[in-house]
């Protein structure tokens, strides 16, 4: 495989996978959702239809009229690791890529037709060599993913809901669907958090990366593994006021919380799926076709049952009892919400008041 007549080959060696599907590093309910549109007739059309009022030719314009397009002869360390994140992954077409003066560390993967990388001055000062190509790499994930389409869509819906804010319902209808995409968006984050690693291949590079995204550039100052007791902490901590409260701070986010993705990520990297692909085991993009609906809906219902099941999340545990049976439901959830025990009438009673009441100060 040639770009502009030179072979692309990656700056040292790492595994490569030829053929890789996307279903391989795809989160459960991401890979669910993408199966079932890729096997929805006529889908492709109506988003091409689409494509007329989304704002693709604008933004292409824009980036192409103010930020500097990444090539051999600009931003060239980022051309390479594009094209080795590509060969790694297999991309038939590497995408063009943009950097934007913006003081706020981010990244993204736009476009219908043909996906657009863009990544912020702010990114590329803040990250090293090797966590900057976890990032490239979770960009091309996106794009191999077809997260493209999406992302571009969710861009066109929330300015859209805006504009039509005075509409009586008419922001209502369209926030609606901007929740459901978030929430689909936020898996995908997930998932290209995977194809970083799997292009980068060095999971403390990837931690790095995640920390400095939410403490800045002092890597001297924080340390991984106080980082991702944090993600524990939050995961276990509160009582069911704090369930609440950690839904409402995520609707309006199209990316999970820093430390979240972080734990996310370890885990994957220890698992058995990931050492499978190295491995050289691994879902061929050339059987997406055969891919079963119902199969990746069982798959991404089998995940969230062990999600509640193994949550240290206090609403999450509720639901856990609830799906087991659990007896005395009303003065469980009179207790999980005031924080107070029941006596020896309740299971969480003893010992939840301390917890509860420490809690509240947060």
């Amino acid at each position: 495989m040639t770009e502009t007549g030179f072979e692309k080959v990656p700056a040292r060696d790492r595994r490569r996978f030829p053929g890789i599907s996307s279903r391989a590093y795809e989160h459960p309910a991401d890979r669910s959702a993408l199966v079932a549109l890729r096997k929805l007739s006529g889908f492709d059309t109506v988003f091409k239809a689409l494509s007329g009022l989304l704002p693709e030719r604008s933004l292409r314009l824009l980036f192409l009229s103010d930020s500097v397009r990444v090539g051999e002869t600009q931003f060239p360390h980022l051309h390479a690791m594009l094209r080795d994140a590509c060969y790694i992954l297999d991309l038939e077409k590497v995408p063009q890529m943009y950097v934007q003066q913006d003081p706020r560390p981010n990244a993204m993967c736009i476009g219908l037709d043909e996906p657009i990388i863009v990544v912020t001055t702010s990114l590329v000062e803040l990250l090293d060599e090797e966590e900057m190509r976890a990032v490239v790499g979770h960009e091309v994930g996106h794009a191999l993913s077809g997260h493209s389409v999406y992302r571009t869509i969710l861009l066109f819906l929330t300015t859209l809901a805006l504009k039509v804010a005075w509409i009586p319902l008419g922001n209502v209808a369209i926030m609606t669907i901007v929740t459901a995409l978030r929430e689909w968006f936020r898996k995908s984050e997930l998932s290209a958090d995977r194809a970083g690693l799997l292009v980068g291949q060095d999971v403390h590079a990837s931690m790095r990366g995640l920390m400095k995204l939410a403490g800045g550039n002092h890597i001297h100052e924080m340390n991984v593994d106080a980082f991702l007791a944090q993600a524990e902490e939050y995961e276990s901590s509160g009582d069911l006021r704090d369930s609440v409260l950690k839904i409402m701070n995520m609707l309006p986010r199209t990316h999970p919380f820093t430390t979240v993705r972080a734990a996310e990520l370890k885990k994957w990297s220890e698992s058995r799926d990931h050492q499978r692909i190295m491995d050289g085991h691994y879902p061929r993009r050339e059987d997406d076709k055969d891919a079963s609906v119902t199969d990746s809906f069982r798959q991404s219902a089998a995940h969230y049952a062990d999600s509640v099941r193994t949550s240290e999340d206090p609403l999450m545990k509720l639901v856990g009892d609830i799906a087991g049976g659990a007896n005395d439901l009303g003065g469980k959830l009179r207790d999980k919400f005031t924080g107070a025990g029941a006596g020896s009438g309740s299971a969480t009673g003893s010992g939840s008041t301390d917890k509860g009441g420490a809690t509240e100060q947060g």
